[in-house]
């Protein structure tokens, strides 16, 4: 099952960088591989060794810290700004290392691809073809036996066209990014109209019923109950207990196809009297922990979320407790429904969706065309847990309900 974060936005942002910091320590490891079958032993040894060890302390805290939460955008150029100075001043300080550290100058724009950005990825791979034919050049100048060799030039064509190749490779992939984007972006809105005619659909058959059918049975029931008065008989109240249960189960039908209390008061009083219902005819304890979230965007999903699960504990869970809990997390509202029953395998909801049973399923899909998520943390005889995140609020509805606006996602 997908996870259900409130920044997920944010942690695919630090994606690139994530993949560049881990891609960064094998890259220390073969500076050091390479140096030892080299055997730079000339110049400044000492001052190597002690660069090339603080920069695999810091390679490692980099690592951890962007592993441990996302990190701000500046920090992925910077960091990749620092590799090539270190690169530099390794090449700088050691008289022999340039041959050795030849193959870092090739992986290090490489690295660079990968955080999506075709402009910095052309000037960090112009940067590092620049900085290798300038430490040859010092070299050249500093040591009239070394001279610069016309491989050095060779390399240098190797390095600018890999900066042009993966400049271009950096910029197909940026556009194939904004592609998939905008076709979820398609798709969203799809899914959201769908769900809108669903809405009007279901909302023109509750009044039908309301108007038609539940009102004749009322007035039916009306006209039995004063013939009962004037002839009473086991017959008639047979007939009036079934006209009251048809009745009954008619106004459930009505309000399940368009709950009038979350039209006119909105999510959190909606699923109170969806808990007292449910509560009413099972017999199960229900604790409830509703925070006021007003009127979301997604407010017809997420009730009909409450509402699916509800009815899914009814029928098969087999529990005594049910937990639910409402509320906001930043700009989206988080619905956590869980049980003490009998719980199930959730590799099976796929084949559920695939035999018919499009409940869940259909919840599923629906929240993640929408931007949200459903977490089910689910096990044989232990219980069920379900977490429910909205998709993000318009920047209009954060702004009547004082919560911060949704950030761009990558």
């Amino acid at each position: 099952m997908r996870p259900t974060l409130s920044r997920i936005g944010e942690y695919l942002a630090a994606e690139p960088v994530r993949i560049s910091a881990g891609l960064r320590l094998p890259l220390i490891a073969l500076i050091g591989v390479l140096v030892w079958i080299w055997e730079v032993d000339h110049w400044l040894p000492g001052l190597y060794a002690v660069i090339l060890g603080l920069y695999a302390i810091a390679a490692v805290v980099w690592l951890v810290a962007v592993l441990r939460g996302p990190v701000p955008r500046w920090a992925d150029w910077a960091s990749t700004g620092i590799d090539l100075l270190v690169i530099l001043t390794l090449c700088l300080v050691s008289g022999g290392a340039t041959a050795a550290l030849l193959p870092v100058f090739f992986l290090l724009p490489i690295s660079v691809a990968f955080q999506d950005r075709p402009l910095m990825t052309a000037a960090i791979g112009t940067l590092t073809a620049t900085g290798y034919l300038a430490v040859w050049i010092f070299y050249s100048k500093h040591d009239d036996r070394m001279g610069l060799p016309n491989m050095v030039y060779t390399h240098f064509g190797f390095l600018v066209w890999l900066a042009v190749a993966i400049t271009v490779l950096c910029f197909v992939l940026v556009r194939r990014q904004q592609n998939v984007q905008a076709l979820q972006e398609v798709r969203r809105q799809l899914v959201s109209e769908a769900m809108q005619s669903d809405e009007r659909h279901n909302q023109e058959v509750a009044e039908g019923l309301h108007d038609g059918p539940l009102q004749t049975l009322l007035a039916a029931r009306l006209q039995l109950d004063e013939v009962r008065e004037r002839t009473p008989g086991p017959e008639l109240d047979a007939v009036y207990a079934a006209l009251e249960d048809t009745a009954t189960a008619l106004r459930s039908t009505v309000t399940e196809l368009h709950p009038q209390v979350l039209a006119q008061l909105g999510l959190t009083p909606a699923v109170r009297e969806l808990l007292r219902q449910f509560e009413s005819r099972s017999r199960v304890e229900v604790r409830a922990d509703l925070e006021e979230v007003g009127k979301p965007d997604a407010q017809q999903l997420l009730y009909r979320a409450a509402r699916e699960l509800l009815t899914n504990i009814g029928k098969h869970a087999q529990a005594t407790t049910v937990s639910v809990r409402l509320g906001r997390i930043g700009n989206r509202v988080v619905l956590t429904v869980a049980d003490d029953g009998i719980g199930f395998d959730t590799a099976v909801v796929a084949q559920y969706v695939a035999d018919g049973h499009i409940g869940l399923g259909s919840l599923l899909a629906r929240f993640d065309a929408m931007g949200g998520s459903m977490l089910v943390d689910s096990a044989v005889g232990g219980g069920t847990r379900v977490t429910v995140t909205s998709p993000p609020e318009r920047a209009e509805s954060c702004r009547e309900l004082g919560v911060p606006p949704a950030r761009g996602g990558p």
